[in-house]
């Protein structure tokens, strides 16, 4: 999705507006999120842009652009441009530290309690 979405239409109510918009990107991540992985892929994960125009726009996180169109809307922007591209992605395993051996000690008194 590359979109330059309007804040300010004539007749609609902002607030309402706002949410429309939220609604249209949340039911596009679904769409993305409901399409067949490719092999060897665990999830779907998206690039995302956002910016007050396309040549302005950033990198940012996706769990964060809602909170840019939210204080874009507050800062009384006209529009703002995102870009939302769904790309299949692994997931990255970290191991886990060993944990520690109890001390003989410890077992022992396990042991005489049960």
């Amino acid at each position: 999705m590359k979109k330059t979405f309007q804040l300010q239409i004539e007749g609609k109510h902002p607030e309402r507006l706002l949410e429309a918009i939220k609604h249209e990107i949340r039911q596009y991540m679904k769409r993305e999120r409901r399409k067949t992985l490719p092999s060897q892929m665990d999830f779907w994960d998206f690039d995302c842009r956002f910016g007050l125009t396309e040549d302005t726009a950033e990198v940012c996180h996706v769990g964060a652009f809602m909170d840019r169109i939210n204080e874009a809307a507050a800062a009384g922007a006209p529009a703002f441009y995102l870009e939302l591209l769904a790309k299949p992605a692994q997931r990255r395993f970290v191991p886990r530290p060993a944990q520690a051996k109890p001390a003989e000690g410890d077992e022992a008194d396990e042991d005489q309690e049960a």
